[in-house]
């Protein structure tokens, strides 16, 4: 049985209690208000719990939302979403699906209750508190991380939210360099209080995972903010270790990374289960099954959903996936059927679910980071600090995957070649996995390649977003991102 959140810790079991309805600015009163429940071990356990699962419900559609809606990829499916037309038209306003950082902020609060009050509970052991902090420090950072490339300014809160009487319930967008450091401190706080043999959890906090998140920033950093060579060097130090940890290797078959959240090669990832947490953005990816003629069709071949098809990727994107005969990865991320006299469907592959007595339950983990990530994190790494040889090194163990070719990608090539090959590489791997977007703007090609912005690079702030107008008339400390 897929495990859930209840259980990823052997020390108690998960308390998600309900939020209250009241918004409060940036961050409406947390889920974890009571001074009371803050007494004991199990307590701190049950918090951590409830700041996961605030985590997973912050991203469980913005995710892909904001990284990956904006590219170019995705369109209408049999069915139109207004909602998200906006993203791909890369037209954004005050009202449109993903401007809302208060469920994010949510999240960063109740990791702020726990670090205010977990440093003062006794603990049976002091790995499990350390892992429960660093735990704490990770989601906070990866959040102010998201934060600050979806929005740049942004308010920066590290006390916590219990009491709507309380100072500072107004706060203001600080500069997004201040919140950048912000991530970086969580980044390194987090990494020290890690114990070296912290429970091997994909689906909650891990040494791993945020070494992951260390080598992401420190990518975006170098590439983005003028970080130079000491964030590449900060970048690969972090990458290096998590290519080193045995517990983690590249799956031989692609496609088992999404018919399957048991694998080895998953870092870190979003749990999701029946009975506890379903849905997310994949249950707008397929198929509604009154289109289909033919019924027999369902789930053999054509994968069918709970409700409207909204979004798919477009012709255009397709073609690029499918481009190469022998890559593998294409039919394990999309496939598509003509039913005989109606329509041609199509439908994203991954984030598939369980389909059981004629009900699609969306229960598949949303990936965040895996092996492969770090192969290609490695190369980018590599290349950038003038290292193409063991770039090409890096990026033939995913081709070898990929192709099922040894050496696919010949010695030699010009470090402009190769930066172009990881990024096509990324592109083919990550497809609809919540990468395209960042990737694009690290690589320097989000102007050239999403037909949207093409000659708009003039534009003040057009690769953030608008913050909601929901935020905006509830603080009167919110100003508006410029360019909105």
């Amino acid at each position: 049985m897929k495990a859930s959140y209840r259980f990823l810790f052997i020390l108690g079991l998960a308390v998600f209690l309900p939020s209250c309805e009241k918004d409060l600015n940036v961050i409406p009163r947390s889920v974890i208000t009571a001074a009371s429940m803050w007494q004991s071990e199990g307590d701190a356990i049950a918090a951590l719990n409830g700041a996961l699962s605030q985590f997973r419900a912050a991203l469980s559609d913005a995710y892909i939302q904001w990284g990956d809606y904006r590219t170019g990829h995705f369109g209408d499916a049999t069915g139109s979403q207004a909602s998200f037309q906006d993203l791909y038209l890369n037209s954004l306003d005050d009202l449109d699906v993903g401007t809302n950082w208060a469920t994010i902020y949510k999240a960063i609060n109740d990791c702020n209750l726990i670090l205010k009050y977990v440093p003062d509970i006794s603990f049976s052991n002091a790995d499990t508190k350390n892992y429960t902090l660093a735990t704490a420090y990770f989601l906070r950072a990866f959040s102010y991380y998201y934060i600050a490339r979806v929005w740049g300014d942004a308010p920066i809160v590290l006390s916590g939210f219990e009491s709507d009487t309380q100072d500072d319930l107004y706060p203001s967008r600080s500069p997004l360099a201040d919140v950048l450091s912000q991530v970086k401190q969580d980044i390194e706080t987090s990494i020290g209080l890690f114990p070296n043999d912290a429970p091997g959890t994909r689906k909650a906090g891990s040494r791993a995972a945020v070494l992951m998140l260390k080598a992401d920033y420190n990518l975006w950093m170098a590439k983005t903010q003028n970080g130079g060579t000491d964030a590449l060097n900060a970048a690969k130090s972090a990458v290096d270790e998590v290519l080193n940890n045995g517990s983690y290797q590249l799956a031989e078959d692609f496609s088992s990374l999404f018919s399957s959240d048991d694998n080895n090669e998953i870092i870190f990832a979003l749990n999701f289960a029946r009975d506890e947490y379903e849905g997310g953005f994949a249950a707008d990816w397929l198929v509604a099954v009154q289109y289909l003629n033919d019924k027999s069709l369902v789930e053999n071949p054509v994968k069918v959903g709970s409700h409207q098809q909204w979004v798919t990727f477009t012709d255009e994107f397709e073609s690029f996936l499918f481009e190469r005969s022998n890559d593998t990865r294409a039919a394990a991320s999309m496939e598509s059927y003509n039913e005989e006299g109606n329509q041609r469907f199509k439908w994203i592959n991954k984030y598939p679910g369980e389909w059981s007595d004629g009900t699609r339950f969306f229960t598949s983990d949303i990936k965040i980071y895996r092996l492969a990530e770090a192969i290609l994190f490695k190369a980018e790494i590599e290349n950038a600090l003038g290292n193409s040889a063991e770039a090409i090194v890096q990026l033939n163990k995913i081709a070898q995957r990929a192709y099922k070719e040894d050496n696919y990608y010949a010695a030699g090539l010009s470090q402009s070649e190769v930066n172009d090959i990881i990024l096509d590489e990324r592109l083919r791997e990550f497809a609809a996995e919540g990468k395209a977007w960042w990737d694009l703007i690290r690589f320097g090609k989000v102007y050239d390649m999403v037909p949207a912005l093409q000659g708009r690079e003039g534009e003040q702030n057009l690769l953030l977003w608008p913050v909601n107008a929901a935020s905006i008339n509830s603080n009167p400390a919110i100003i508006q991102t410029p360019g909105y």
